[in-house]
């Protein structure tokens, strides 16, 4: 793996707004490479929108090991969807992603992948879906990890490549509950069922 960290590196990036709702066509990217047998492994918490949509996504970036869908960033030991869903828990539908960083970094994981599939500039909201469970949120794990986020959100801030400022917020990892059955997998289950709202080209240099 070529580490991007001492180097200006220019991603091409697709922004893609999610939603869980019937879907339009949508620009599939290759699947990523895979994670080595036995090797390291390191854990991603991530909310972009809908979860159906990202884990669907995120499951396409080189390396991943596991998804799991679930809630993040509340107080609570437990939760529901449905209380998710009323704004009030504190809680935003997230994705849990076992990745290989010998494969693929946890910076390159936000800057190739994180970025891409959702819109990072509307606060508490993605295309049709709105209110604080669908907000842009980075749960790092480690110091490791908050520091790496915080490069990466600055500098996708600084490029000025959305039109409005990113509203990414970095989050203390707090609890994480997993989601209900029914939706684990939710667009293998059912193939379709999220809405391009629209997709365009960024290069995002860090």
């Amino acid at each position: 793996m070529q580490d991007m960290t001492p180097r200006t590196l220019y991603i091409t990036l697709a922004a893609l707004v999610i939603g869980c709702v019937p879907a339009s066509d949508a620009k599939e990217p290759p699947k990523g490479a895979p994670a080595s047998k036995g090797g390291p492994r390191e854990v991603a918490v991530l909310a972009a929108g809908c979860f159906w949509g990202v884990e669907a996504w995120m499951a396409k970036a080189p390396g991943i090991v596991d998804i799991e869908v679930g809630y993040a960033g509340g107080e609570a030991k437990t939760t529901s969807y449905e209380q998710v869903s009323s704004g009030a828990t504190g809680f935003a539908e997230a994705v849990r992603i076992t990745f290989d960083p010998s494969v693929v970094s946890y910076e390159q994981l936000l800057a190739q992948w994180f970025f891409r599939i959702h819109d990072p500039t509307t606060k508490n909201r993605q295309g049709n879906d709105e209110g604080p469970q669908y907000r842009s949120a980075i749960f790092p794990q480690t110091d490791a990890q908050r520091a790496s986020a915080q490069k990466v959100v600055a500098k996708a801030d600084e490029s000025h490549l959305w039109s409005a400022p990113i509203t990414t917020t970095i989050e203390p990892s707090r609890s994480w509950v997993k989601a209900e059955d029914y939706h684990q997998d939710y667009l293998v289950k059912h193939p379709g069922g999220y809405d391009n709202h629209y997709l365009r080209e960024l290069t995002l240099r860090l």
